[in-house]
């Protein structure tokens, strides 16, 4: 069993049936510490991925391109911008393949978090979706079954927002509000854990 354009069909579904109620608490979250935009985001990219998703291409790479297209054709947001890169460094970790080993998802999320951070300068501690994603990268490495690699990854980005929540957060909008935040979810890391949540 790999992972494979399919697999990937299968999970925009799963996230794209829950992502109206996902969106409306993304929305109230950031709007207590960012422009309260997130779920919109969320909601407009899932919607228009349901749109070509139908004609995405078997090669996984170039699926996930259609992906990233998707989303940066709806939205203008830093949160879909970063959303978009790291689906487009993954595509190009897979570009050409029809099947990749469930065992190379914690490499593609890494290749993702390092577009992501070149893209917008954020650093791993500073209580963002960098976190999260670097929780799941650790719990799913060299996992080759993606019922047990799920379950790690729903873990991970729970106990992620968990360490985080009564950190300060430090980059962004967010950072203005200073020791206001601590207490509170950073909404990007409550995404990340919602379309996990989703898919399981």
């Amino acid at each position: 069993m790999s992972f494979t354009t399919e697999s990937l069909k299968a999970g925009v579904d799963a996230i794209h049936a829950n992502i109206n109620v996902v969106g409306e608490e993304l929305n109230e979250l950031d709007g207590k510490i960012g422009d309260g935009d997130l779920g919109v985001t969320l909601i407009n990219g899932f919607n228009n991925i349901q749109t070509v998703k139908d004609d995405m291409p078997t090669d996984v790479g170039m699926a996930l391109f259609e992906c990233a297209k998707a989303i940066t054709k709806v939205s203008g947001s830093s949160f879909g911008t970063l959303m978009a890169t790291a689906l487009m460094a993954a595509g190009k970790q897979t570009k050409g393949q029809e099947q990749v080993a469930w065992t190379e998802v914690s490499t593609l999320l890494q290749a993702g978090q390092d577009a992501m951070i070149a893209r917008g300068g954020a650093s791993l501690g500073d209580k963002t979706v960098l976190d999260s994603l670097q929780a799941v990268i650790d719990a799913t490495k060299g996992i080759d079954d993606p019922v047990v690699l799920l379950s790690s990854a729903k873990s991970a980005s729970e106990s992620a927002l968990s360490d985080f929540k009564n950190q300060q957060c430090k980059i962004g909008r967010a950072r203005i509000f200073g020791e206001r935040t601590v207490g509170m979810d950073d909404p990007g890391m409550v995404a990340i854990q919602r379309m996990i949540e989703s898919l399981s």
